[in-house]
């Protein structure tokens, strides 16, 4: 692979393809955990973290450091990763995206592992596999997007409103009073809720209109969702309309809206 600072299409498409086993197997290894009973301990944020997160997170970045040893990797359970200087590419590392509903006892299977390449601060390329609903979708800005689901491969293109008004997917862990807020002041009442980066394969796959976020989440969290979602012709949006940028400080969003065919306008 050349330079990450003039990766091609085809390159990236070939780094697609080389990661893909790696994801399934993260994924496979993070059913196996989760079917013998998972148990969890606290991380310093607050936030949850089990033998998974930590096998899956192993598996990726041996396959990230095998087929693309120049770029630099921001992995959430890596917290020496989270203090680097984000360079012009790097890739952004979610080894169980949704631990919450990983471990819930009534879980719905909406977790996913993420992994997202960021270049000039946009995320171009990214893969968010399901393990548990049997949905991988994937994307390279400018190429296209695409599911995999029961071993069918399909093109994926966000949709045009339905007549009977906007489907908003919202967190089923995280939803607060400014997405309510947000949503009425919208005219927005159709919603289901979802966990994790499903949110965004659902947007990508024309399965809904819009994902509200005002609660936190990191870099890690969003990337891959986000690539897969712009290259079905999506987009991120800060709530001015501006576009989403990658590598804020501690890796941290701000709120944002993720949009496929609801339009919020540009900032």
């Amino acid at each position: 692979m050349s330079s990450p600072d003039n990766l091609t299409m085809d390159q990236m498409a070939d780094l697609l393809t080389d990661l893909t086993p790696a994801v399934l197997k993260a994924g496979e290894v993070i059913m196996e955990i989760h079917r013998r009973g998972v148990v969890a301990r606290t991380k310093s944020d607050g936030s949850p973290v089990s033998e998974a997160d930590e096998a899956a997170e192993a598996i990726l970045l041996a396959a990230l450091a095998e087929c693309a040893p120049d770029i630099a990797v921001v992995s959430e359970e890596n917290a020496a990763s989270h203090a680097i200087d984000p360079p012009r590419a790097f890739f952004l590392v979610d080894p169980i995206d949704g631990t919450r509903e990983f471990l819930r006892a009534d879980g719905n299977g909406a977790f996913t592992v993420n992994i997202g390449l960021v270049i000039d601060r946009q995320p171009v390329l990214g893969i968010v596999h399901a393990p548990a609903l049997g949905r991988f979708f994937a994307g390279i800005v400018g190429r296209g997007a695409w599911e995999t689901t029961g071993g069918e491969t399909r093109a994926i293109r966000v949709r045009q409103i339905p007549e009977d008004g906007p489907l908003a997917v919202a967190s089923r862990s995280h939803r607060d009073p400014q997405t309510n807020g947000w949503l009425d002041e919208h005219g927005i009442t159709n919603t289901i809720a979802t966990g994790s980066s499903v949110k965004f394969g659902l947007l990508a796959a024309g399965e809904a209109d819009v994902y509200p976020r005002f609660g936190p989440t990191m870099e890690w969290d969003t990337a891959a969702g986000e690539a897969v979602l712009r290259a079905a012709g999506g987009r991120v949006a800060c709530l001015d309309g501006s576009d989403f940028a990658y590598g804020k400080p501690e890796f941290r969003n701000t709120p944002f809206i993720a949009c496929a065919g609801y339009d919020i306008g540009a900032g």
